[in-house]
This record gives structure tokens, C-alpha cells and sequence, in this order.
């Protein structure tokens, strides 16, 4: 029921990345949901949850590296190994996206990396993450290999909530645009045309500390 994607170990300025070949878990037997794309207008919700429902089709793991789990009218996912990455999904699949979703620390280090999937097919997708003590990046994990977009390694950004905060997450999955987006302001923009349909999703991982606990609500897919 679980994948795992073993990935050699990464540092802040290394994230040259090879970043998120980081242990993926996540339960990938259940079909994915075909959405139709059916001409709907620009801001549609083509999916939203607020979690408040276990039963909604995220994943439900529980194993010695950690937990992704509906708690408390939430989603939390917490990372016990290093340099690891969780990612859970709704398992539906769309072309164009806009995917936003509220994410706060619970625990762990500000080292961390927290973060939004789109078109994950096939253990591939785009990642959009950032990390509590301000920094972000965006990118592609493709056949077991992960690399930033547009940057040589994660930046700064001053419009990040640090610590215990909650910081609202966007991305914009169109065409070959992928655009990032934290609490409000554009913080990244790339061409790549090498996905192009795809689940959703949400991602919390480490780097050199275990522990890393981040909880995430109100998650929407819009029509961008």
C-alpha cells in the first residue's frame, strides 16, 4: 500500500536538487478520478476540502517514519526521518489548476520543506514548496530525480511566515506556466511543458532533523 523513492541527502545550498529524492510514502492503490475539463470558467472550484470528513480519499498512514492522517479538521502530515519527503494526494486528475491550501506548523524544525503537487503522474509531478525559516522553491521530480526550475537553489523571500505560522500556498498549473505563489504575493515563474495532466496535492518533508509536523486546510483546485 505504501511507495517509497529512497533520496540521497541534500543541504540548503545543495538543494541544486537533487532535492526531493527524498523517501516518498504514500498509498497509491486506490484508481485515480478522472475530473472532467468541461470548459469551466476561469475561478470554478473543480475541488475543494476542508478536511472535516475522513473520507474523502487522502491517505491514511501510519508507520515508524510518520503519519499523514485527517486530525482535528485538518490534514497532518509529520516526518520522523531525514531528509524525507510525505506526499499525499486526492487522487483525481486535472490539466489546468490553480491549487491552494492554508499550511501551519504544529512541531519540528524550521528547516522543513512545505509545499503543493500538481500534475503528479506516475511518481512524477511539479513541486512548490517552502521551508518555515523563509525560504522557497519550485521545481520537477521526474524518474526518481528532482530539480529546481528557474533557480540553482532555494531562495529568501520576505513574504514567508516563519516559526509556528500559517502561510496560505498557491500554485498555477497552466500550460507550460507553473507560477507560486505565498500569502498573496508571486514569489516564482517558470516554463516547463514536460507534465501536463495530473493529480493534486500537498507535500511536508526534512532535511537534517526529524520531526517536522505540519498540519494543512482548505484546500481548493480552481479553474485558473
Amino acid at each position: 500500500m505504501t511507495l517509497r523513492d529512497k533520496i540521497t541527502p541534500m543541504n540548503r545550498s545543495g538543494i541544486s536538487l537533487l532535492i526531493l529524492m527524498a523517501l516518498s510514502l504514500a498509498c497509491a492503490a486506490t484508481p485515480v478520478t478522472s475530473v472532467p475539463q468541461a470548459a469551466p470558467s476561469a475561478g470554478s472550484v473543480l475541488f475543494q476540502d476542508d478536511f472535516s470528513r475522513q473520507t474523502t480519499g487522502w491517505d491514511r498512514l501510519l508507520v515508524s517514519e510518520g503519519i499523514m492522517d485527517y486530525d482535528a479538521g485538518g490534514y497532518r502530515i509529520l516526518v520522523n526521518s531525514l531528509q524525507t519527503n510525505f506526499w499525499a494526494t486526492p487522487r483525481r486528475i486535472f490539466f489546468d489548476a490553480r491549487i491552494e491550501v492554508d499550511a501551519g506548523k504544529l512541531a519540528g524544525p524550521d528547516e522543513n520543506r512545505i509545499g503543493i503537487i500538481c500534475r503528479f503522474n506516475q511518481n512524477n509531478y511539479y513541486f512548490f514548496i517552502i521551508s518555515s525559516d523563509g525560504f522557497y522553491g519550485a521545481g520537477l521530480f521526474k524518474d526518481g530525480q528532482a530539480a529546481l526550475l528557474g533557480q540553482s537553489e532555494m531562495q529568501s523571500s520576505a513574504n514567508i511566515n516563519k516559526g509556528l505560522a500559517v502561510n496560505h500556498l498557491r500554485a498555477d498549473c497552466a500550460g507550460n506556466t507553473l507560477t507560486f505563489y505565498v500569502n498573496g504575493f508571486q514569489i516564482a515563474q517558470v516554463q516547463d511543458s514536460t507534465l501536463t495532466s495530473g493529480d493534486v496535492g500537498i507535500l511536508a518533508g526534512t532535511f537534517d532533523t526529524p520531526g517536522v509536523d505540519i498540519v494543512f486546510d482548505n484546500f481548493v483546485v480552481l479553474q485558473p
